[in-house]
């Protein structure tokens, strides 16, 4: 299986950024921090579906390729939404509502919120975002939950299933033309008009307070794993996007471990690698075109802005990798003796790993040897049921009959 994974190496771009790496004590505690996880956890954890998501040891693996552990968070199973968004989206909903209501001198929390105990007052409030799929879909199911209005924005290239997963919940969807940053300026503009309030998982200039909501609640992800690992990683793959989850991921073990934190490892598509270009350029960068990739969730031209002050110079390598082995690495999983349902954006920073293991010089750059212990973070299972049923060639319920 794994020999499969080198004809990929040659449509792989590096960059070694490790004459940029600081080491040294995490100092971005204004944008993401311990002390703000614990009271995301304190409100996410007494939601009435949490449960803690599972850890797998990926053993046969970790042996092909010669290393001590390979470990995979599996989000597939994240409340009803089967992603890691749902901890952000959600999160940052209900500490919006909280906050207008205490403008009202009303002190409340999530349990307030989910009985309905000022709906009168949150009714009248509308969010909205843009999305390529999972971050709109947590907005709007917490918006639901909590007894708000939503409005979606998506991008021409969000496929029609998963369009209809957000609608689901109540909200009022807008297609519009162009990439998925168009979607963030348009559904910037329309929120100003109208009156909504943005619930953005990237940050821009003058944009800033309610993404720092979003990406502390993914840290309750990462806490979940670090626990279940019960040892420290000594690398971390992750996969791109704007950079919110990596830089929540980030910051949560940079903050935890100090200076004995892990190698950081970036993962993104060809076609839209904003966060290697920006470390090429040693600024944010934007990358333009259709952005168009298999790796639907990733599909982000913009670096958020307080995702890259965290990753710019704690993440010691980039790489951009090509679509093709994709669909190849959800059916390793799914075809595992206890299968693992993962999307197509989740299992980026796996098969990043899966191809550069074929190169002796990235792994000496990376520092991976026999003792390493890797941790990847699944961040979605089938959110979108068609595509994942035509790239594994059956459905997440035909996958998961033989457990």
């Amino acid at each position: 299986m794994i020999n499969n994974f080198k004809q990929y190496l040659e449509n792989t771009e590096f960059f070694d950024n490790t004459s940029n790496t600081v080491v040294g004590k995490y100092e971005h505690q204004d944008i993401l921090s311990l002390e703000g996880f614990q009271k995301a956890s304190k409100e996410i954890t007494s939601w009435e579906e949490y449960k803690v998501t599972p850890l797998v040891s990926l053993d046969e693996l970790a042996k092909q390729t010669g290393v001590s552990k390979l470990y995979y968070k599996n989000e597939h199973f994240r409340f009803s939404l089967k992603s890691f968004k749902a901890l952000g989206g959600a999160y940052a909903v209900a500490n919006l509502l909280i906050n207008k209501l205490k403008d009202e001198g009303i002190e409340a929390n999530s349990s307030d919120l989910l009985d309905g105990k000022y709906k009168d007052i949150t009714s009248k409030i509308t969010v909205s975002c843009a999305t390529d799929g999972n971050h709109g879909k947590s907005v709007a199911w917490g918006a639901s939950n909590f007894g708000c209005n939503c409005e979606i924005f998506i991008h021409s290239h969000v496929s029609i299933s998963r369009e209809k997963e957000i609608e689901k919940y109540g909200a009022i969807m807008h297609r519009i033309k162009g990439n998925y940053d168009d979607s963030v300026h348009e559904a910037a503009r329309v929120a100003k008009e109208k009156g909504f309030f943005t619930v953005s998982d990237t940050s821009y200039e003058g944009y800033t307070e309610v993404p720092k909501d979003v990406m502390q609640g993914y840290t309750v992800m990462v806490d979940e794993a670090l626990n279940q690992m019960d040892e420290k990683p000594t690398h971390v793959f992750l996969q791109g996007g704007v950079g919110g989850m990596a830089a929540a991921v980030a910051s949560f073990i940079l903050e935890t471990y100090e200076e004995e934190s892990p190698i950081f490892v970036m993962i993104e598509p060809t076609n839209a690698d904003c966060l290697l270009q920006s470390a090429k350029n040693g600024e944010a960068t934007v990358v333009h075109g259709d952005l168009d990739t298999v790796m639907a969730g990733l599909s982000c031209g913009e670096v958020s802005l307080l995702a890259w002050q965290i990753l710019e110079n704690k993440t010691k390598a980039f790489f951009s990798i090509p679509d093709e082995p994709i669909a190849k690495v959800m059916k390793y999983l799914a075809n595992l003796p206890e299968p693992i349902v993962a999307g197509e954006s989740a299992v980026a920073g796996l098969a990043g790993y899966m191809i550069t293991q074929f190169s002796e010089e990235y792994r000496k750059i990376l520092e991976i040897d026999e003792n390493s212990k890797i941790l990847f973070l699944g961040t979605e299972g089938d959110t979108d049921a068609l595509v994942y049923e035509e790239m594994v060639g059956k459905s997440s319920s035909e996958v998961l009959k033989k457990v």
